[in-house]
């Protein structure tokens, strides 16, 4: 840590008290955190960011009333809000932190070292707010050239030309680089018009594949083409896209 940050106006939320001192003595020895109040419960902490503006919440998600995720719905304002970290006991909580834009998700009890890289992810955030979004449109020829994604060790940038595929999951799209997978909040129809189709081809309409990562097609049983993939996998191809195969084949 160095002396010329300016300290991070930091609000704990957390309805177990145990919990609250835990945080307050790690943050104490970590330093470079101005904590500027605590609250037990979402109503209250909901209160105190919109009279305090912290920069950043410690946000425990099983609270009674109003759970963080509420409360991180609830502090957003048109600039961004504060970052949220969240702090729980639970992991099963990992994409509904991810869709309402966390910086990191910590499980207690705590290791001061991720607190602290926690810390520093939530500065990072809040510097490069208004200039990185989830998405990131190239210059030149305004296609997705990256996008920024969240799992449990934090934000990851992702390439366009580095993903294989794209398969939807209700109102989340994955997406698929080599053994690895994240879930962006993002629609099929946008992430079509977006990235290259020089590069990028739609096969059906919950599926989008990198042209290079097509190894083939194949007729199945029932007339329908199947696209064969580099991994191995298949993926059918639509009937409304099946003019895709003939313009990658040529025909």
């Amino acid at each position: 840590m160095t002396d010329d940050l300016a300290p991070l106006r930091t609000l704990v939320v957390d309805d177990e008290p145990l919990a609250t001192e835990r945080l307050q003595l790690l943050l104490a020895r970590i330093g470079g955190v101005d904590l500027v109040g605590t609250a037990s419960d979402g109503e209250a902490a909901c209160r105190m960011a919109e009279v305090l503006e912290p920069d950043l919440l410690l946000l425990d998600i099983a609270m009674p009333g109003l759970d963080g995720i509420d409360v991180a719905r609830a502090v957003r304002s048109h600039d961004g809000g504060p970052a949220v970290v969240f702090v729980t006991a639970f992991d099963q909580f990992a994409v509904a932190a991810f869709e309402v834009e966390a910086v990191d998700y910590l499980v207690k009890p705590v290791d001061p070292a991720r607190l602290e890289r926690a810390l520093d992810r939530a500065r990072a955030h809040l510097a490069r707010r208004g200039t990185v979004s989830a998405v990131e449109v190239g210059a030149g020829d305004g296609h997705l050239q990256e996008f920024w994604a969240s799992d449990l060790t934090g934000l990851v940038r992702i390439r366009s030309s580095d993903i294989d595929r794209v398969s939807a999951e209700r109102d989340y799209m994955r997406l698929h680089v080599g053994q690895r997978s994240w879930l962006i909040h993002h629609s099929m129809a946008a992430l079509e018009d977006g990235l290259d189709p020089a590069l990028f081809v739609r096969l059906h309409r919950s599926a989008i594949v990198r042209r290079d990562f097509i190894h083939g097609f194949q007729r199945n049983a029932s007339g329908r083409w199947i696209a064969r993939l580099a991994d191995g996998t298949e993926q059918p191809v639509g009937r409304l896209y099946a003019d895709s195969v003939r313009a990658i084949a040529g025909r």
